[in-house]
């Protein structure tokens, strides 16, 4: 039997107190029963304007954040600990990142403002990656070299195993960081209708889009539930009303029982005219919202396991009219006359509007 000096057991007590003092315990802000929430992009999250947008919690019924971990460039928020990440430099973003002490300070904020923090990770769409590892990349027909979508950006082909293996390392990594959910957006293939006559996939032995992407978020969820983790994946506003999946591999039956929360990106100025016999869906929100989400009960119904669903709303102008709170307001009534108690206002420069938000005590929402 091997004996130690009693040296040598301090030195092992006073290293064992000093690695917890340098890793203290996670702490998280647990799932609001009721989640009202604001999207943080990257440059948002960096600067000042996370410290405003956290005041507007403060003083409102918002009580939860999804901060972009890694956005549609392919850049990861802070120092990753991710080899690959790490290995194509998705954690540099030309010097403009986010040390690891910042974030823990960031989460310790969040929490002590009883704020929820979600971690938004784009899987597909990242150009860092397809640009990197050229075998990942959706190829064109004619010679095999990347395809390239309108902006003239590679994206990642999803029969890919690894590309979902990269996000669920990221997302595992943000949660170990102390976020409470991971976010996955850009689960589809890319919307351009170019994309079928132009593209060749050959890994997909046969299957059709919508059952790769009901696969892999089935992989990413496997992969994340033993960790207690809950795993969220944004989709088309559409999805729920159309019968195809629209050409992205988003079809509502076949991913709404492989994640724990969907969430519908439900923006009026997104349907084309006509929809749901509304001549301009844009200049109608409450109406366009509500058929948008009778759609989306009558889909789910018939679903064993089907995962809670909370919609997207827009905040933020395109085209006729402004958006302004009134228009904001009645996507919330429309969502709340459907039995939709909880959202999440998406405007790309995370800029809001206040006088949509009710000054509502987070006790309440719980």
């Amino acid at each position: 039997m091997r004996h130690i000096s009693l040296v040598a057991c301090l030195s092992l007590i006073a290293t064992a107190a000093a690695s917890q003092e340098q890793s203290p315990p996670i702490v998280r802000v647990p799932t609001p029963e009721v989640l009202r929430g604001l999207y943080v992009n990257r440059w948002a999250a960096l600067g000042r304007k996370l410290n405003q947008l956290i005041k507007v919690a403060d003083r409102t019924e918002i009580n939860a954040l999804v901060i972009d971990v890694k956005d549609d460039r392919g850049y990861v928020l802070y120092p990753s600990n991710v080899a690959l990440a790490k290995e194509i430099g998705a954690d540099t973003a030309e010097g403009h990142v986010m040390s690891r002490k910042r974030v823990r300070a960031m989460l310790d904020t969040l929490i002590a403002h009883r704020i929820y923090p979600i971690a938004r990770i784009v899987v597909a769409k990242d150009p860092i990656l397809a640009g990197k590892k050229l075998d990942w990349a959706i190829k064109r027909k004619a010679d095999q070299k990347p395809w390239l979508d309108k902006d003239g950006q590679p994206w990642l082909d999803p029969h890919h195993r690894q590309v979902w293996q990269y996000a669920a390392d990221l997302a595992r990594e943000a949660y170990d960081l102390g976020f409470s959910e991971v976010q996955f957006d850009y689960v589809r293939f890319p919307d351009e209708k170019r994309l079928i006559a132009e593209t060749v996939y050959p890994l997909a032995k046969g299957r059709q889009r919508a059952q790769v992407i009901r696969e892999q978020l089935g992989f990413v969820r496997s992969t994340l539930k033993p960790r207690g983790m809950v795993v969220t994946a944004d989709v088309f506003g559409l999805t729920a009303t159309d019968s195809t999946d629209m050409g992205i591999g988003q079809k509502w039956e076949s991913f709404i029982d492989q994640v724990d929360v969907v969430l519908p990106m439900v923006y009026p100025s997104h349907f084309a005219p006509g929809t749901y016999k509304i001549r301009k869906p844009n200049a109608n929100p409450y109406s366009t919202i509500d058929h948008a989400l009778k759609d989306v009960i009558r889909r789910s119904a018939k679903i064993a396991n089907a995962a809670k669903v909370i919609p997207w709303y827009q905040d933020f102008t395109m085209g006729s009219p402004h958006y302004y709170a009134e228009q904001i307001r009645a996507q919330k009534k429309a969502g709340y006359d459907n039995g939709f108690r909880s959202w999440i206002l998406w405007n790309p420069r995370s800029a809001y509007t206040l006088g949509a938000l009710d000054p509502e005590p987070k006790d309440s929402l719980r």
